[in-house]
């Protein structure tokens, strides 16, 4: 029997860059509040795996961020998207689609036994 949650590990890792993009679009966003719109999503992801995927994004011009003032403590790193990152962002929803509906394309025209 094949390992269920590492078959959904591997498929999440597939579009968290994807989901990332998307949130960004939204505004500006704290590592926290990435990660609680991700879990909230379901897509529980540990803080090591979005640290490294954001400065991935970052070094690749996806992202970019700057520090805000917090009453709460020392200054936060607010991770914003780029117009590199939207159009990246666009091209992945588009991938995403076109696989989502050869999907549904086999999944209606085939009996799955």
């Amino acid at each position: 029997m094949p390992d269920e949650s590492n078959i959904k590990a591997q498929m999440r890792k597939g579009v968290l860059e994807y989901f990332v993009l998307l949130l960004l679009s939204n505004g500006k966003a704290y590592s926290s509040d990435i990660l609680k719109n991700l879990t909230e999503a379901r897509m529980i992801v540990v803080e090591g795996t979005l640290y490294t995927l954001l400065n991935r994004l970052r070094r690749e011009g996806k992202l970019d961020y700057e520090w805000q003032e917090s009453t709460q403590g020392p200054p936060r790193k607010y991770y914003f998207i780029t117009e590199k990152g939207a159009q990246v962002r666009d091209m992945m929803g588009l991938s995403l689609d076109e696989i989502y509906n050869a999907i549904n394309h086999i999944r209606n025209t085939q009996q799955i036994k």
